[in-house]
């Protein structure tokens, strides 16, 4: 009985860390595109709030026990830390300029661009069901961005790089992980002060910093304690997803991530009132189905590597 209840228990603490996870990451999305849409606060100060906000949440996470942090040489860190900063920045100026529906499919492209990162660069081969999936997942991101009655051709460019650059930070991320034998939170601990300090030196060429629309500039109460509160729940979404991932598996979080997909999309349109045609619909179920389609055929091609390493003498 008490291994049963252990089990509860267990399962209970799962379900609660996902449901965290769901509310924070639809949340900084929400969030972020109101501080946009009614305070128009600065891009790239937001995501300088962002990493100096995560970077202070995990050193009490350090001195909490939470995780223990590993020396490195910062010089083997400068190219994921500019990437880190680019991937958040692009990725934060696309939700600036696109619908939320757009700026969640386009996102989608990240899993195509990394498999064409891995297989023009790294030599990487993947079998002809898994890039078969590639076509329904682009195919549908083409009809949303084609039909979206607010179609905006610069934050197009922005969705671009955005993908471009988040598939290589996590293509890095993955890499220097293996290299320096460090897990997520130990990298993300140098990342985040790193980057901090590159964006605070980019900043004052692209945004103003004192007056009107500066970060320093005349904000009202609440417009400040949004962005604090972005940068508290950008943190959260780190943590929560460490916390998944470390709980139960990369896998379990993927297919929670489709979950978060529909969802972000439904509440794009109810609270932004995000025009939503029948042709766009259609791109979005095609993706939905790419991307389902996708994980479930990686899953299988893992389950059968595990099972032949498993009967070898």
């Amino acid at each position: 009985m008490a291994s049963l209840a252990d089990r509860v228990r267990g399962n209970g603490r799962i379900a609660a860390g996902l449901l965290f996870n769901l509310l924070v990451s639809i949340c900084i999305v929400f969030l972020n595109k109101w501080i946009y849409v009614h305070h128009g606060f600065p891009n790239m100060s937001l995501t300088l709030v962002h990493f100096v906000v995560t970077w202070l949440g995990l050193y009490i996470c350090q001195k909490l026990d939470i995780f223990a942090p590993k020396s490195l040489q910062p010089s083997k860190l400068l190219l994921l830390a500019l990437s880190f900063c680019g991937f958040v920045v692009f990725t934060n100026l696309s939700l600036q300029n696109n619908t939320i529906g757009t700026y969640q499919l386009a996102k989608a492209m990240t899993t195509p661009v990394i498999i064409a990162i891995q297989t023009f660069c790294y030599q990487k081969s993947f079998s002809t069901r898994i890039r078969l999936t590639l076509i329904p997942i682009t195919l549908g991101v083409i009809l949303n961005s084609y039909y979206d009655v607010k179609f905006n051709f610069l934050g197009m460019v922005f969705a671009a790089l955005g993908v471009l650059v988040t598939s290589l930070y996590q293509v890095w991320v993955g890499a220097k992980q293996h290299e320096l034998q460090v897990n997520s939170m130990q990298l993300l601990y140098y990342q985040a002060p790193m980057s901090s300090a590159m964006l605070l030196i980019a900043v004052p060429f692209f945004e103003p910093v004192f007056g009107e629309g500066g970060i320093f500039g005349p904000w009202s109460l609440s417009a400040l304690l949004m962005v604090l509160l972005s940068g508290v729940i950008a943190f959260m979404v780190n943590l929560s997803i460490y916390w998944i991932i470390g709980n139960t598996s990369p896998v379990t979080y993927n297919m929670f991530g489709h979950f978060k997909f529909c969802i972000t999309l439904c509440g794009g349109h109810v609270l932004f009132r995000d025009p939503l045609s029948v042709t766009q619909g259609l791109g979005i179920l095609c993706t939905l189905f790419g991307i389902l389609a996708y994980t479930r055929f990686k899953l299988s091609e893992q389950e059968g590597s595990k099972s032949k390493l498993a009967q070898r003498p």
